[in-house]
């Protein structure tokens, strides 16, 4: 294969056709195009794939003694109409074409805002989790220390409660004692007494046991709080790690789709290493 860059001009002399013909042919095969050191555009011509045949002219090669004059200016004015009317459903289609590529950067731009404010939505996420994180980190620490205390409110009020109930047995043994001593009238006086003070004794523990039972049923009702919360953040952080990961087969599919040499292959491939910034960054903040 060889390729020649030619003006057009010399593309003209070699396939034997005038200077615009050469520049029509260059547009509708959409050669391509660049500039030479002195401004003069030149075209990528391989002939071995152009296969370009120039079509005969028609007027003034046939007999003027054969053709009256008034009929060559008629072939001559027809083909001249032809030439036109090719070349106006040529410029159609490039007008066509125009406009296809014009919607298209314009859907690639659409595109490419898009990309940017899912990545910066992506950012605002990977912030919050890692502020989540802390946050989670925070309850795991503190929950230990409260499951501690709550065990300790819980042996404490074990104890209180097996007190009680051995004050109440010493109670009902005071109350058996008292109604055998009403026989006896000077150990009565003592006795009562006594059985006063235990009753003293019992409501002081009952009403310590009831403050005991209060820390205890806030403490319990904290903790279950906080487990809530824990459930929640761990649910929340399931969710971004699936949505990193769609956003990761998004990716491999943008870069599986380039095109080689196009608006949209450059693009998708831009689009690809933002992709790729993002699925990094948010791998940091997982980390």
């Amino acid at each position: 294969m060889s390729v020649e860059f030619l003006s057009y001009a010399d593309l003209g002399a070699r396939l034997n056709i005038s200077r615009e013909a050469a520049r029509a042919l260059a547009k509708r095969r959409r050669l391509p195009r660049s500039r030479s050191d002195d401004g003069k555009a030149l075209v990528s011509v391989d002939f071995s794939e152009l296969r370009y045949t120039p079509r005969p002219r028609i007027g003034r090669q046939a007999d003027p003694i054969a053709v009256p004059t008034a009929q060559i200016e008629t072939l001559e004015i027809e083909a001249c109409k032809a030439e036109i009317a090719r070349l106006e459903a040529a410029a159609a289609g490039y007008r066509a074409d125009f406009e296809r590529e014009r919607e298209r950067a314009d859907r690639l731009a659409v595109e490419l805002q898009q990309a940017a404010a899912e990545t910066t939505a992506a950012n605002e996420r990977a912030a919050r989790l890692a502020i989540e994180t802390l946050e989670i980190e925070a309850y795991k620490a503190e929950t230990p220390r409260l499951e501690a205390a709550a065990a300790g409110y819980r042996a404490d009020f074990e104890r209180e409660r097996e007190r009680a109930d051995r004050l109440a047995v010493e109670l009902q043994q005071a109350a058996a004692e008292t109604t055998a001593a009403n026989e006896r009238a000077a150990r009565l006086a003592i006795e009562t007494l006594e059985i006063e003070a235990c009753k003293a004794e019992t409501a002081r523990l009952e009403a310590e046991a009831a403050g005991y039972r209060v820390v205890f049923e806030r403490e319990r009702e904290r903790a279950d709080r906080l487990a809530v919360e824990l459930q929640q953040a761990a649910a929340e952080t399931t969710a971004v790690n699936e949505r990193a990961a769609r956003l990761e087969d998004e990716v491999a599919a943008l870069q599986t789709g380039r095109a080689d040499g196009s608006i949209a292959g450059q693009t998708a491939h831009r689009l690809g290493r933002l992709a790729a910034s993002i699925v990094e960054a948010d791998r940091a903040a997982r980390r």
